[in-house]
């Protein structure tokens, strides 16, 4: 397993191992002991989330709240997604700076999100199936949206011009500086 630091530090893009040959692929897509030695500490992954969305469905930016704040780990199960993580830590030197990357079932990327962060995705693909494994449970009290389209945020989010298919929940997002921080 690769791990690579991303432009906010405490946001990884990790990179399993892939064993291929003609009959296929395999790869560990997650082993406790390795994980918390790469990224220093411990930690504890307590629901899975799967998702199946279409071409431009845009997810985000979601983030709960301490004391139910999550933690995250994605990866795409088939197809490509444009992943976008929102620093929204008060006190630290990356506030309010995003980072994106592609993940995709090919590549077999995943993307580290620590308590902190908003997060959303952009499905690239015809439609993309994500999994994400989170360290705390859903709570809708303390679950909290900030708009994509954020002119103080200016996330590129590779549109091209079209306009993203969203939820009613995250048409109701709030501006980044009328967010609740961590």
């Amino acid at each position: 397993m690769k791990i690579t630091t991303l432009s906010i530090p405490d946001v990884k893009f990790i990179e399993p191992k892939v064993f291929s040959d003609e009959r296929g692929f395999f790869f560990e897509s997650f082993n406790q002991s390795v994980f918390e030695k790469k990224i220093g500490f411990s930690i504890v992954f307590v629901q899975d989330n799967y998702s199946k969305s279409k071409q431009r469905v845009l997810r985000g930016l979601h983030y709960q709240l301490p004391p139910k704040a999550q933690a995250k780990l994605v990866s795409v199960i088939q197809g490509e997604i444009f992943d976008v993580v929102v620093d929204i830590r008060k006190n630290s030197s990356t506030f309010g700076y995003w980072v994106g990357e592609i993940l995709t079932n090919t590549n077999k990327k995943q993307l580290w999100i620590p308590e902190g962060f908003a997060h959303g995705f952009l499905v690239l693909s015809n439609s993309a199936e994500i999994l994400y494994k989170t360290t705390n449970y859903y709570s809708p009290e303390y679950e909290r949206f900030i708009n994509w389209n954020d002119s103080d945020l200016n996330i590129d989010w590779k549109l091209d011009g079209l306009n993203p298919i969203l939820s009613n929940k995250d048409k109701q997002g709030v501006a980044f500086k009328d967010a609740d921080y961590f």
